[in-house]
């Protein structure tokens, strides 16, 4: 039997276009970006894989694991360089936690297109990834809307969902 609470839900979701593809809570994503600024001095690119979960067909993002966390070497040329050999790190994190990978996120110098290089080597490499851009080294507003949002589909194949906004990635209080 569905709940008078959950009909509301599913009719308010059908109405604003469906639920976010990705949410979080808005500390959570202000401490993350706040430390990706940090990490990135204004000169170099930084990023984390989002852990979490997903509740209701919607990734849930609760904690931010920085790359060069994992692989300090990361960074050494100034883009990300991720040694995919280390992802067994990151999988095992998220068993301790409880958690999966539900999304990853850098940042750019400039604006928040993917480059060739992103196009090329997804973070986490299976179909339905989701991977996001903040430009300007994050020293810029951050939020849904500002930020690129892109979805792996697999076989080197991207679908931009930037322009979607709170519809793709929403902040939650």
């Amino acid at each position: 039997m569905i709940s008078i609470k959950s009909l509301i839900a599913r009719a308010a979701d059908w109405l604003q276009g469906g639920r976010p593809k990705i949410l979080c809570n808005a500390s959570v994503w202000e401490e993350g970006v706040a430390e990706l600024r940090r990490r990135a001095d204004a000169t170099r690119e930084s990023g984390a894989f989002l852990l979490g979960g997903i509740e209701n067909g919607t990734r849930v993002v609760r904690k931010f694991v920085y790359y060069d966390d994992i692989d300090p070497h990361c960074f050494d040329h100034g883009i990300v360089e991720f040694n995919g050999r280390l992802l067994h790190v990151v999988h095992s994190m998220c068993k301790g936690f409880g958690m999966r990978i539900v999304a990853d996120v850098h940042v750019h110098p400039g604006g928040f297109g993917q480059s060739d290089s992103d196009q090329a080597n997804p973070m986490d490499p299976r179909a339905g990834h989701i991977a996001m851009i903040l430009p300007n080294y994050a020293t810029a507003d951050a939020k849904p809307g500002s930020v690129g949002v892109y979805e792996f589909r697999g076989a080197g194949r991207w679908v931009d969902h930037s322009k979607a906004g709170k519809r793709i990635f929403a902040l939650t209080r």
